[in-house]
C-alpha cells in the first residue's frame, strides 16, 4: 500500500525544503486557532513529558508548532520538541543502526518509507487513540499499518490568467494546444513520470490507463513529448520557480506543486489551478520503533489526525491532511484550492509507487529506467 504515500523518486536532487516552505503564513488572513483544552484532548490523550517530532524546518515547522504543536501540548500536557533536517531517512538508518533512537515521529518520503519499513524500524499506529470522526474521516488507504499519510501534495496545471483572459487551459490537452492556448510553457526537469503521465493524458490515454508505465507507454510519452518540447522555454527545478515565471509572465502556463500554487493565489497572484490531470502523491507520519516517547507519540497521531487540527494543519502548511471532515472547519476560499476537495480529488490521478520502486526485467526499479529514459530524452 506504500502507493499512498509516494513522494520523490531516488536520486532526484529536489529539495522537500524548497517544496514546502512555500509561505504558508499567507495561505490565510485569520488561519484556524483550535480551541485547545483539555477536554477537546480528551483523558486518553493526555499525559506529561515529550515528544519529538521530525519535519523540515523553516516556515513549515514554524506554522506546524504554532497551529498543530502548540495546540497539542496545551490540550495533553505534552511537550513537543522539533528536530528538523531536510531529509530524515539517513538519520533513521543510522540511529537503528546503532540502537539508539532519539525521535518519536518522522515524515518520510515513499521509497524511504518503503524500506524502511521492510527493515521493521516503524512501529504499528495505535488506532484505538482516534476519535471516530478521524476515523471515518481517513480512508482505509491513508491508514497504513505502520504509517498514516500526513499530507498529500500535487503536481498539476497552473496558468497566468492574464495571459489567457477568455478562459484557461483546463487539461493537458489543453497544455499541448499551442494553437488556442499560446505563449511559452514550463514543465519539470527532473520528475520525468510526471510529465509522461501529463503526455500520455494529452495523447488521450484515461487516468485509468495511465499506469504501469510499460515500455510502449514510455515511448508514446516521449514521441508525444517531441511536440511540445520546442515549446518549453525553461524546465523548471526547485520549486518556487514556475510560480516566479508565471508572476514576471516568462511562462504562460506550466506544471507546479500544489502548494506553491496556493500560496501565490492567497498573496493574491493572477495564477489559476487547473486539476484536471493532476498527479498526486504523499508523505506519511511514521512512529519510530525504540523512540523514547513511543506511547505521547500515538497520542500526537491520533491529535493531528482529528478533523479541527486537520485543518489547521492544512491552513499551516497548505497541504491537506487526508481526514475529509477537515472540510467543513476550512473557510469556503480555500476549497477551491486543495486536493481533498471531492471535485478536485476525481479528476487527479493517483501515483503507482509500488510500481515504480519494484524492480522490473533489465534489473533496475521501474523509477530509475525511466528516469534513464527521461534524462536521455531530454539530452536530444
Amino acid at each position: 500500500m506504500s502507493e499512498q504515500v509516494s513522494r520523490i523518486l531516488p536520486g532526484r536532487r529536489v529539495s522537500r525544503r524548497s517544496v514546502l516552505q512555500s509561505s504558508a503564513a499567507a495561505l490565510l488572513s485569520a488561519p484556524l486557532v483550535v480551541k485547545a483544552t483539555a477536554a477537546f484532548g480528551q483523558e486518553k490523550l493526555a499525559g506529561t513529558g515529550e515528544v519529538v517530532v521530525y519535519s523540515y524546518g523553516g516556515s513549515f515547522t514554524e506554522n506546524l508548532r504554532k497551529y498543530v504543536s502548540d495546540p497539542f501540548t496545551k490540550a495533553t500536557g505534552i511537550r513537543v520538541v522539533d528536530v528538523t533536517a531536510d531529509f530524515a531517512e539517513p538519520q533513521i538508518k543510522a540511529m537503528s543502526a546503532a540502537n539508539r533512537v532519539d525521535w518519536d515521529i518522522a515524515l518520510v518520503i515513499a521509497q524511504g518509507y518503503s524500506e524502511l519499513h521492510q527493515a521493521g524500524v516503524f512501529m504499528p499506529i495505535d488506532y484505538s487513540l482516534w476519535d471516530g470522526e478521524a476515523l471515518k474521516g481517513v480512508p482505509e488507504s491513508a491508514r497504513l499499518t505502520d504509517a498514516v499519510l500526513a499530507f498529500r501534495n500535487a503536481n498539476l496545471l497552473v496558468y497566468d490568467e492574464r495571459a489567457f483572459p477568455k478562459g484557461g487551459p483546463k487539461n493537458w490537452a489543453d497544455f499541448w494546444n499551442i494553437k488556442e492556448f499560446p505563449g511559452p510553457r514550463g514543465l519539470n526537469a527532473n520528475l520525468g513520470y510526471h510529465s509522461m503521465l501529463y503526455a500520455l493524458m494529452a495523447d488521450g490515454v484515461a487516468h485509468k490507463d495511465l499506469w504501469p508505465l510499460t515500455h510502449d507507454k514510455i515511448d508514446r510519452a516521449l514521441k508525444k513529448l517531441d511536440e511540445i518540447k520546442p515549446h518549453i522555454t525553461k524546465w523548471w527545478a526547485a520549486g518556487g520557480e514556475p510560480i516566479q515565471l508565471l508572476n514576471n509572465r516568462e511562462y504562460a502556463l506550466t506544471s507546479a506543486f500544489d502548494g506553491r500554487a496556493l500560496a501565490a493565489i492567497k498573496q493574491g497572484a493572477p495564477i489559476r489551478m487547473a486539476w484536471d490531470g493532476a498527479t498526486i502523491g504523499g508523505i506519511p507520519w511514521t512512529v519510530l520503533k525504540g523512540g523514547p516517547n513511543s506511547a505521547n507519540a500515538q497520542k500526537f497521531i491520533a491529535f493531528v489526525n482529528r478533523a479541527e487540527m486537520a485543518a489547521a494543519f492544512t491552513q499551516a502548511t497548505g497541504y491537506p491532511g487526508p481526514n475529509v471532515n477537515q472540510l467543513k472547519y476550512l473557510p469556503a476560499d480555500l476549497l477551491p484550492l486543495l486536493s481533498i476537495n471531492p471535485e478536485n480529488a476525481a479528476k487527479t490521478v493517483q501515483l503507482d509507487h509500488a510500481w515504480l520502486v519494484a524492480k522490473g526485467p533489465h534489473g533496475k526499479t521501474n523509477s530509475d529506467h525511466i528516469q534513464e529514459r527521461w534524462l536521455a530524452w531530454r539530452a536530444g
